[in-house]
């Protein structure tokens, strides 16, 4: 039997010394941070001020300009930042400063109506950022009086859980924050630093940042007269974010100096695309192509992504979040409200947001090059570069494979040279009558594809292939399936099927052929033995005596190669030997007898292997066959 007790709801309890403290040492990873959300609070009490104006203009009084400032002072290890912004009185002093995760600016975005809470452009959400000061600050003092009141405030605490404050006189609106640097963060008194982290995290947001400039005036002999300083103050952020502009109003000129600047590239781009996307999710982006590759464009785990922006303000450099890695060569901005972002806005969430505004982007981006392709010199500097990373596309990318397949370019055999400027639409266009596939032929460099036996038959009946000279082709072409309705096949793999493009008479002539060479076949693999997997008289050469094939689903000579050279653990597979009956070389082998058949067989064998690209396991055996022969 149990005894029923009184039922009693209680609030937790909370060590508040203990909280700040972990709040500040584990909340942040980047000490620097401090700048970035206190410029940021700054621009939102500008911001407020401005809302507010629209129904009482006299909150201007005194001072029109919007504005946020930054001094240091090296000797006495301190940093300012003062605004022209709204300000606070007295209960919101201790409403916003003296509670934690309290958030001025999400109060006040709950006040405005839909279309003016959409218009925003207030950034703060959490309200922790403040407290980021005691990263770097032993004691942080705020003055502040509110654009209505007359009446200043002072709030003063070293971030141990207690506050003081204090009513004070204050000659203007706005709020002033100083933090008294701690003896190992005195390298922010700094202002070479300081500026840095403006332009780093604070270039574009609406307000301008100022700091004070110092200038001497200079003798006859250009040496500095003391006494002379003359103090101004100069903006050091651009406070204007081209990607928030309307596209009318930006010319080619501003979008090219825009890359350079965020890219720090002295090219200019391919081309690049400007969104802003409303609805569901409400984001702006300006993607970019940049002409020449960096130098970590082959790592796949090296740094790439876009910059991420939170309303104007600089959250990471490296976004990689937003668009997979065969596009990690396209640069840009990124700049949202919706995004998932951790309390202090260094880590991004996984979220459905994020995964449909990477969906929405990797077509963007992939639109953007289908575009660039209609101009063909421009896309053949853009395929230079950037053409082998694009072709990891379609392993990564099932959704986007035909828009992939699309901007691939390849060397075929309807043109001269090694140019990869060939579209798979350019061969199906050209596609003979009566041909159902897309044919190609992988090698290790464009002499070897262009050179191999494989392609005889297909240069007499004048069917085009794609001549796949690149590493990463056959892992390209294993995930390629078809492009327009075509499937596609290794001219090396299986048994070659053109009986569709062969008469009635030509496919008879070759089944007698075969039927008549059944015995040299015979004899030919039983020298060979274990060598090969089969020998078989084959209709694909014209001008050379054999050749090696696989299984059509076997893994091809390059990828082996490829694979055995990184030390990877292969299963052994032995080729197919075709022969030439029309060859000479085959004819002298059906009348030889004895030793010297079994010699000229290896040596059909191993010079169809070297015509692969392949290495022979015993080149002296080789050799010694080869000159036996030659000296019979």
């Amino acid at each position: 039997m149990t005894t029923a007790t009184q039922e009693e709801t209680l609030g937790f309890q909370t060590e508040v010394k203990q909280l700040l403290h972990l709040m500040i040492h584990s909340l942040y990873s980047n000490r620097e941070i401090f700048l970035r959300e206190l410029i940021s609070n700054s621009a939102d009490a500008c911001d407020k001020l401005r809302y507010e104006a629209l129904e009482n203009d006299g909150l201007y009084a005194g001072d029109a300009e919007l504005r946020v400032e930054i001094e240091h002072d090296a000797e006495a290890g301190t940093v300012t930042v003062r605004d022209t912004g709204i300000g606070m009185n007295r209960d919101e002093v201790i409403k916003n400063l003296g509670t934690i995760a309290k958030s001025g600016t999400a109060d006040f975005l709950k006040q405005l109506s839909g279309e003016k809470q959409k218009d925003a452009k207030l950034i703060g959400q959490f309200g922790v950022g403040f407290y980021s000061g005691f990263i770097v600050a032993d004691e942080m003092v705020v003055r502040t009086r509110r654009a209505d009141s007359d009446q200043g405030v002072e709030w003063r605490s070293r971030g141990e859980g207690e506050f003081t404050i204090a009513d004070i006189d204050y000659p203007q609106r706005g709020t002033e924050i100083v933090l008294h640097l701690k003896d190992d963060a005195k390298e922010f008194a700094d202002d070479f630093r300081l500026k840095n982290l403006v332009r780093k995290y604070s270039d574009h947001i609406d307000v301008p940042v100022r700091m004070p400039k110092v200038e001497k005036a200079r003798d006859e002999e250009g040496n500095e007269i003391e006494g002379s300083e003359t103090v101004s103050w100069e903006t050091v952020n651009e406070a204007t974010a081209l990607w928030v502009r309307p596209k009318a109003e930006i010319g080619d000129d501003e979008y090219k100096a825009f890359y350079k600047h965020i890219a720090h590239d002295f090219s200019d781009p391919l081309t690049w695309s400007h969104n802003k996307v409303e609805g569901k999710l409400e984001y702006t982006s300006l993607l970019y192509v940049p002409e020449r590759a960096p130098f970590d464009l082959y790592q796949r785990d090296g740094v790439r992504g876009l910059k991420l922006y939170v309303q104007r303000v600089f959250i990471m450099d490296d976004a990689e979040a937003f668009l997979p890695l065969y596009l990690r060569f396209v640069k840009g901005v990124l700049d949202s409200r919706d995004l998932p972002l951790n309390v202090s806005r260094e880590l991004l969430q996984k979220s459905p947001q994020v995964d449909s505004m990477k969906s929405a982007l990797t077509k963007r981006a992939l639109d953007m090059l289908k575009k660039l392709s209609k101009d063909k010199e421009a896309y053949q500097t853009f395929w230079n570069t950037f053409g082998d990373v694009l072709k990891e596309g379609p392993a990564e990318d099932y959704a986007n494979r035909d828009k992939i397949s699309g901007l691939l370019r390849f060397t075929t055999t309807h043109t001269d040279g090694a140019t990869q400027d060939q579209s798979l639409a350019d061969y199906v266009e050209r596609m003979k009558e009566g041909q159902k596939k897309i044919y190609y032929i992988v090698a290790d460099g464009f002499n070897a594809a262009s050179h191999s036996p494989h392609l005889e038959i297909f240069r007499k009946k004048g069917i085009e292939v794609l001549l796949l000279h690149d590493r990463i082709d056959e892992w390209l072409m294993s995930h390629l399936t078809e492009f327009d309705g075509k499937s596609f096949a290794d001219v090396a793999k299986g048994d070659l099927e053109l009986d569709d493009m062969a008469d009635e008479a030509e496919k008879q002539a070759q089944e007698e052929t075969a039927k008549s060479k059944e015995e040299l076949v015979k004899r030919v693999k039983e020298v060979l033995g274990d060598n090969v997997q089969a020998v078989r008289v084959t209709h694909r050469l014209t001008d050379s005596p054999a050749c090696v094939v696989l299984p059509e689903h076997e893994m091809g000579f390059q990828m082996r190669r490829m694979m055995e050279a990184a030390g990877q653990p292969l299963p052994e597979v032995k080729p197919i030997l075709e022969l030439n009956p029309e060859h000479a070389l085959v004819s002298r082998l059906e009348r030889t007898e004895g030793g010297n058949f079994d010699d000229l067989a290896h040596i059909l064998l191993d010079q169809a292997v070297i015509a692969e690209g392949g290495h022979l396991d015993d080149p002296a055996a080789y050799v010694k066959r080869l000159n036996l022969l030659l000296s019979a």
